[in-house]
């Protein structure tokens, strides 16, 4: 009797180990939502080294480029389908007048960049490189107008320059600049930020400013516009509110800005690669907040637009840390560790899985600021780790979503805790299941059994990226230090897959019938 006794007790124990241990996670078959591909857009401002000595190389350069515009960084893009890119800021949009940026170079006024390091700046590039440059992408343009400092005449005819196919003076001038057709700019922000740098207004006074500014952002013929209002900082649901009372479904979005600040403090943010496990758990705290954001925002926009007419536009996110020593300090130049890789993986999910509402996104920046996803130095050029988490989610790009349900392990440091998995699933026109997986805990790795009700798939493969160091980074003199390498944590039984997901990695499985 007591071995029958002790042997109950140990396959109790057992299980209940078990339990503690495996996560299940449970598929269901697609919905008619999608996840769109304008989620993993991205931003480029005049602001440090993205635009000149990122995109646009000096005239004289014997960097491969067309047009000054540098090749390498073009083919990298290209590579993980950028949907769009938004353009010219952020804060710099609202002191930047467009007719600057046209006509012959040599004759182009100079102008200085207020925000960002008091730098002059010679409008060599404008709009018909940036369009250029978004036609050697294969990407939608994305431009954001001037409210702050601007007039309404101003955007107007900017919009008939970019976008009117009949006879007018901005489409002479056009003409006259090279351009005979129009460009036909879909995507169009009135305004940015403009509760702070985009002009300190109250959200009254800017809902009024955006009505009579987006009247005048006329729809042309084969040109429609997409009319994005400068939505809230962080958690000023207030402002969402304002706006969505006032502007309704005169719009086409609405923006979120929200940045993760590792220590939470903006006078001293933490650095991109000095720090611990402590400091590591706090900047995924403020991640994982943009999650409560997006839900709360949503709440709010779903009491004036049940029909989810009117999309949330995240388009400045990722994270902020203290500038790179020695740099200068407007440029706002940082590394980018596997600690981003995981922050990138991370919002990405919680983008795809609000994506009834959460219609585009945009990481901010795109070469050599804040969390970019590529750095340069002269003639070299690396790929940080952030730039292989869009290469592995870029298979979620308008695929239908996924619903998943599980219960999340809790990663502990002293006495807080948060969820240590992040999942989103998507299914393609091909049949393919997608899984991405986020372990955010740097030392526990994870045992999952996924159950898919209703789906079809016969073989499992996978990709993963991680390191041993949370801190560790690509640099340029060991650019590959994080790539993705083949993943063989996953096996199939039955209908059920099995996955070992190892501590601090990204993974993305694909399931074919």
């Amino acid at each position: 009797m007591k071995k029958i006794i002790f042997s109950i007790s140990i396959l109790f124990s057992a299980f209940i180990l078990k339990a503690q241990t495996e996560t299940l996670l449970t598929l269901r078959p697609a919905t008619n939502q999608i996840i769109s591909k304008h989620i993993y857009g991205h931003f480029s401002e005049h602001l440090g080294r993205c635009i000149y000595d990122g995109f646009w190389v000096d005239e004289n350069s014997t960097i491969p480029n067309k047009g000054r515009i540098r090749l390498d960084i073009v083919e990298a893009l290209k590579k993980i389908k950028i949907p769009n890119l938004r353009w010219p800021g952020g804060c710099f949009a609202d002191e930047y007048h467009w007719r600057d940026g046209i006509g012959p170079r040599n004759l182009r006024p100079k102008m200085v960049n207020t925000n960002w390091g008091g730098i002059t700046e010679d409008n060599s590039f404008g709009t018909h490189e940036f369009l250029e440059l978004c036609e050697m992408l294969q990407t939608e343009p994305y431009i954001a107008g001037n409210v702050g400092s601007g007039t309404v005449e101003e955007m107007a005819k900017w919009v008939e320059y970019l976008n009117f196919d009949g006879v007018s003076p901005m489409t002479a001038i056009r003409k006259q600049n090279g351009r005979e057709q129009p460009w036909k700019v879909s995507f169009w922000g009135v305004g940015n930020e403009s509760w702070g740098c985009g002009g300190n207004m109250t959200a009254q006074y800017y809902s009024d400013e955006y009505r009579r500014y987006a009247t005048y952002a006329r729809d042309y013929t084969g040109a429609p516009l997409k009319r994005i209002a400068a939505g809230a900082n962080s958690a000023d649901y207030g402002w969402t509110e304002t706006c969505m009372k006032n502007i309704g479904t005169r719009m086409w979005g609405l923006t979120l800005h929200h940045y993760t600040i590792p220590t939470g403090k903006w006078n001293a943010k933490g650095s991109a690669t000095n720090f611990d496990e402590g400091q590591y758990f706090s900047t995924m705290q403020n991640c994982l907040k943009m999650e409560e954001l997006v839900t709360k925002h949503s709440t709010i926009m779903d009491k004036y637009d049940p029909a989810k007419k009117v999309a949330l536009v995240v388009d400045e996110w990722g994270i902020w840390t203290d500038v790179e020593p020695g740099t200068n300090p407007g440029f706002l130049y940082q590394q980018n560790s596997l600690r981003d890789a995981l922050i990138a993986g991370t919002t990405l999910n919680i983008f795809n899985n609000h994506s009834d509402r959460v219609k585009m996104a945009n990481l901010a920046q795109t070469v050599n600021v804040l969390q970019a996803l590529i750095l340069t130095e002269k003639d070299k050029m690396i790929l940080t780790p952030t730039y292989h988490v869009f290469d592995l989610f870029k298979v979620h790009q308008d695929a239908k979503y996924l619903p998943i349900a599980f219960v999340s392990p809790d990663y502990v440091s002293g006495d807080k805790k948060i969820p240590a998995l992040n999942v989103s699933a998507s299914q393609d026109d091909k049949g393919t299941i997608h899984i991405s997986l986020v372990n955010l805990d740097p030392s526990k790795k994870i045992n999952l059994n996924t159950v898919l009700e209703g789906l079809n798939w016969k073989t499992v493969t996978g990709q993963i990226l991680t390191s041993a160091k949370i801190n560790d980074v690509n640099s340029f003199s060991d650019p590959s230090k994080i790539h993705i390498v083949k993943f063989n944590g996953a096996k199939k039984s039955g209908n059920s897959l099995s996955v070992e997901l190892p501590s601090q990695s990204v993974v993305v499985l694909e399931l074919k019938n």
